[in-house]
């Protein structure tokens, strides 16, 4: 394997691990403490479209052979990942990773595999209206109690 392309699939790898870690959180958030049943599915449904949607393009196998976790510069927290006062804060955060995770997915799988690339684009363009949702039932939690 070139090593540039070992570089890029650990970029997948590491935006992909991020990704699906931001949506159990925000699939969890729906699940018990908005008690939304269809919410929650449509996170988990998402979580397994991601790992399909890689699968047919790179296999986890060839991606998860690049990881290096103990030279990776980045891996340590900022104080900033540290400061939540609630649930809201949370899912916040959570989206945001999930959205920017998305992209850069969406992005480097341009360069194996367009269809996979247009598949996280359209998952993507979902979770936008997904975070819609779930704001309007934190905003109506958060005014009811």
């Amino acid at each position: 394997m070139v090593r540039i392309e070992s570089k890029i699939l650990r970029i997948i790898d590491a935006n992909l691990n991020r990704l699906k870690e931001g949506l159990r959180v925000c699939e969890d958030i729906c699940r018990f403490i908005l008690n939304d049943r269809a919410l929650s599915r449509n996170y988990k449904d998402i979580r397994h479209k991601i790992s399909e949607a890689q699968e047919k393009c790179l296999s986890a196998k060839n991606i998860i052979q690049t990881r290096d976790i103990l030279k990776d510069v980045g891996k340590k927290s900022i104080k900033l990942e540290f400061k939540r006062k609630d649930f809201n804060d949370i899912f916040i955060a959570n989206i945001q990773r999930v959205k920017e995770s998305l992209r850069v997915v969406e992005e480097f799988n341009k360069l194996f595999d367009k269809n996979a690339a247009e598949q996280f684009k359209g998952l993507r363009y979902k979770i936008y209206e997904l975070e819609k949702k779930t704001f309007g039932k934190i905003k109506s939690l958060c005014h009811s109690g």
